[in-house]
């Protein structure tokens, strides 16, 4: 294999989009995942504010869309896409299905998470007569914070997964690279250096993730 045949600006310019589309669809993901599973957990059995109905319902949604492949959701959305960001291609184009794609996946982590809380802490802010938004915001969150670090970390991990599959519709960054030069022109040394630079990137997330993990878990 000759490395030296690579177009290096190529490389870095799709490293920049995989972390563009990564880091955007992160930061919507979680600003709707988080409240989801918040709601998710709190209309939950023998919760604070218990309505079976409304958790059939979101747990029902949640779990249809985490259920459809995430190749097949890039496809379905493509017409919701271009009504919402005017294309479907490179960077803008992939957001959305990412986002989709994440949320539900990120809010069940939430969830359960929070599941793992101890309830005597609840319990206690209730006999103080907290209000269930000051028991969510200076208790439940709080406590249950080294694990919804956890639940972002392995759902940043997943995003680089889902932004390098974004490739097979012309979503840019390393997985567009990678199938364009690598597998359609036979540059198996673009195919290789993509692999790598994902496999780098994915390691360097989990280690800053578990970083964070530790410095918040109380002691």
């Amino acid at each position: 294999m000759d490395f030296s045949q690579i177009d290096w600006s190529d490389i870095a310019l799709a490293t920049l989009d995989t972390l563009t589309m990564t880091g955007a669809s992160l930061l919507f993901t979680v600003l709707l995942g988080l409240p989801l599973g918040v709601l998710l957990f709190l209309t939950g059995k023998k919760q604070l504010l218990e309505q079976g109905l409304l958790y059939a319902v979101l747990s029902v949604v949640v779990n249809i869309l985490r259920s459809i492949p995430f190749i097949i959701l890039l496809i379905v959305l493509i017409p919701f896409t271009l009504l919402l960001m005017g294309t479907s291609l490179g960077v803008p184009g992939t957001i959305p299905p990412l986002v989709i794609g994440t949320t539900p996946f990120f809010a069940r982590l939430v969830e359960n998470v929070l599941r793992e809380v101890d309830k005597g802490i609840i319990e206690a802010c209730q006999a103080m007569g907290a209000r269930t938004w000051q028991i969510i915001w200076h208790a439940l969150l709080p406590e249950a914070l080294p694990g919804l670090l956890a639940a972002a970390t392995v759902t940043t991990i997943a995003l680089v997964s889902y932004a390098a599959m974004s490739g097979v519709i012309g979503g840019g960054g390393l997985g567009d690279l990678a199938l364009r030069y690598g597998y359609q022109r036979f540059q198996t040394e673009v195919m290789v250096v993509t692999v790598f630079i994902l496999i780098v990137l994915v390691q360097l997330l989990q280690f800053v993730g578990d970083k964070l993990v530790l410095k918040f878990t109380r002691k």
